[in-house]
């Protein structure tokens, strides 16, 4: 079966590896960047690199639209004439960005974050999946077997919820963790001694209700520690708003769980 990948960046590189290694040959890789089109498409053994959308091909089994929210619509409205299966891979965007794919559309997408050079397992990796109609769901089935057992039919509504809880519970947990860096450096504290308490908490809610295992100054009602962390962070303004509204809503909590 044929492939052609719409994107070259961390989701379109690591599922270019994966879809390579079941078997899959990939006609064309797109990319808006000539170097980019070009090194993925040597590493996934691809046909041909490109740069101008209007040069896809038509008759591949497959397109798989691996770039920005903001730009699927400009791409599905591209690749409307084509007989194989349309797919994107957003977490938000809504399914009917593709409708009037003639060879029918679907979404892929795998709940997981990706960097370019941290290596991933997609046997581990959710795949949240929705389709146009029941055809097209077995012609994708297909694929996605291949890739990864973890596979969940959601609709759009669900995914852009499921997509808002990712955010909450991996992008702003990082961004935490980006503060407590900072602020330790500038305190010239090892953010290292850290790392095993971050372990455990993430292990914790792999086998807990996550309110069930929330701890900390706030869960307990200490208001003079609370106190104290406002006072040390006066010199980031930022940080004392965000540290306040999390230690409220935890205190709130309590009365809800």
């Amino acid at each position: 079966m044929g492939v052609v990948m719409v994107g070259s960046g961390n989701l379109a590189t690591h599922l270019g590896y994966v879809i390579s290694r079941a078997g899959f040959l990939f006609d064309q890789i797109y990319s808006r960047t000539e170097e980019h089109a070009q090194m993925l498409a040597d590493n996934l053994g691809a046909k041909k690199a490109i740069t101008d959308l209007d040069e896809i091909i038509r008759d591949a089994d497959f397109y798989i639209i691996a770039v920005k929210d903001d730009a699927i619509a400009e791409v599905a409205t591209a690749l409307k004439k084509v007989s194989g299966v349309v797919l994107h891979t957003s977490g938000s965007t809504d399914i009917s960005v593709l409708s009037g794919s003639q060879g029918g559309y679907g979404v892929l997408y795998p709940l997981q974050t990706f960097s370019k050079e941290v290596p991933v397992d997609f046997t581990k990796i959710p795949l949240i999946m929705e389709f146009s109609e029941a055809n097209t769901k077995t012609k994708v089935m297909n694929l996605v077997v291949k890739i990864s057992p973890l596979i969940y039919e959601y609709n759009s509504l669900q995914r852009r919820c499921l997509h808002l809880g990712a955010v909450l519970s991996c992008n702003f947990t990082n961004y935490l963790y980006t503060i407590a860096h900072q602020f330790l450096g500038e305190k010239e504290v090892d953010f290292n001694l850290l790392r095993p308490l971050i372990a455990e908490t993430a292990q914790k809610v792999q086998e807990h209700n996550p309110a069930d295992v929330q701890t900390g100054p706030a869960m307990r009602a200490d208001e003079n520690i609370v106190k104290e962390h406002l006072e040390l962070l006066e010199v980031h303004p930022d940080w004392k708003v965000l540290y306040r509204l999390l230690s409220q809503g935890i205190t709130n909590s309590r009365h809800v769980f």
